[in-house]
């Protein structure tokens, strides 16, 4: 009975420590977003996760939800200005269900025809192990235009 509640406290302790490390990691991406928009003279609202976002273009008609199938045209860069992807001039489609966290909460703030920039914490993004292109707890920046709803 010892043994069970000592394992269970150190894994209240562990997931604890994980929380922790995770709100610091926010706290610190959510400072690399503001230091962006300062450094570019730019104005965002942000979403409780810490997702921020600029609609530039309102576009028209309906929101897509988190489910939807979408045809986006983006560029993804890092706050330095490093393009690590971008669609093609007619765009990329796909489900929003397949995609990062931070793209199924931001695309659905844009209505179709609409344009703007979303910028993403790490932890809606590829978190503390990122992917073969994108290193772990990476601020990512994206310019979205909506093309359409499929």
């Amino acid at each position: 009975m010892k043994r069970i509640l000592f394992i269970a406290l150190g894994m209240i302790l562990l997931c604890n420590a994980c929380k922790k490390s995770e709100e610091r990691q926010l706290e610190k991406d959510i400072e690399i977003i503001k230091d962006y928009l300062d450094d570019n003279n730019l104005v965002a609202q942000s979403t409780a996760s810490g997702l921020h976002y600029i609609i530039d273009v309102a576009g028209e008609g309906e929101n897509p939800n988190s489910l939807s199938d979408v045809t986006v045209i983006y560029e993804g860069y890092h706050p330095s200005g490093s393009v690590f992807d971008q669609s093609t001039d007619d765009g990329a489609s796909f489900s929003l269900t397949s995609v990062i966290e931070g793209w199924q909460e931001g695309i659905p703030l844009f209505k179709v025809g609409g344009s703007g920039v979303i910028l993403l914490p790490s932890s809606l993004a590829y978190g503390p192990t990122g992917n073969s292109n994108i290193g772990g707890d990476a601020v990512l920046i994206f310019d979205i235009e909506l093309v359409s709803i499929d």
